[in-house]
């Protein structure tokens, strides 16, 4: 089964990534839109002020090496590596997308061979069950909304665990559902769910509660939660709205059916968060 995901998650962003750079640029995440959700901005700089915001939720201050986990085409692996002259490694399914970031590390003088820059940034296709490093290797991991992609939410962390130094920095942003200590799952809810699956390549979404106890199972340590929910749901409704010119719509054709399928269904992730049962949840800890 994870061997078949894997394989869904490649093929998708192997076929979706050149589009949404061209459309919509290097970063592959929501944007922040303030506390309120209310504060109008440009698409792209939204995207970079969510990452600002989390690094200082998370008291984020000069690690040397980071993870990037689901690094996409490099967008954060580039920006974290500039913003703190680190030496970041950033893993991904899609050899199409550690391609494409491996070539724009090298247009920014990042790709590590040539003299005079402390900013780093290499990628590799790794699978985050199991990660080809080291015990301890890493004083920051950085998972910006790729643990809704993993098959088995405790074996990510617990990775993400064993390759983090004592004393390192692990902050999870993901997707989740909203919490059912109170009240299961509805049927619909359910549905609703298995559709963002089907198109969106997972398997399932945890709520922010349960991730929060599986980082105490594992010894995690200093940890914290928090649910950005309101704060990034206006990025859907912007997506939507830039999605059908006809640059995106020209793209969409030549893109596969995967990508269409993905395009045509926005709403269900628009829709999820405004009743609720769609969240986008923040998990800091430290070893």
């Amino acid at each position: 089964m994870t061997s078949t995901l894997n394989q869904q998650i490649q093929q998708f962003y192997d076929a979706s990534s050149g589009l949404w750079e061209q459309i919509w640029g290097e970063h592959m995440h929501h944007g922040y839109y303030g506390a309120d959700g209310r504060q109008p901005k440009e698409r792209r700089q939204a995207q970079i002020d969510l990452i600002e915001e989390l690094l200082q939720w998370a008291q984020v201050e000069q690690p040397e090496r980071i993870l990037d986990v689901g690094c996409g085409i490099g967008g954060s692996s580039l920006y974290l590596a500039e913003k703190f002259s680190a030496n970041v490694t950033g893993v991904t399914l899609s050899p199409v997308q550690a391609g494409r970031a491996a070539e724009r590390a090298k247009s920014a003088g990042m790709a590590g061979n040539g003299a005079g820059t402390s900013a780093i940034a290499q990628f590799q296709v790794a699978d985050a069950l199991n990660l080809p490093f080291a015990d301890q290797s890493f004083d920051f991991i950085w998972s910006l909304e790729s643990g809704e992609h993993m098959p088995d939410k405790a074996k990510f962390m617990q990775e993400c665990y064993r390759v983090l130094k004592p004393g390192g920095t692990f902050l999870m942003v993901t997707w989740c559902h909203r919490p059912i200590d109170r009240q299961p799952l509805t049927a619909d809810e359910q549905k609703h769910l298995a559709e963002i699956y089907r198109v969106y390549c997972l398997p399932y979404v945890l709520s922010l509660p349960e991730y929060e106890a599986i980082a105490h199972t594992l010894n995690f340590q200093q940890i914290r939660t928090a649910d950005w929910s309101t704060a990034v749901a206006p990025f859907w409704d912007v997506v939507i709205s830039s999605a059908f010119n006809f640059e995106a719509l020209v793209g969409l054709l030549t893109s596969g059916w995967t990508t269409i399928q993905a395009a045509l269904s926005l709403s269900l992730m628009q829709r999820g968060y405004q009743s609720g049962l769609v969240r986008f949840g923040l998990l800091h800890a430290t070893r």
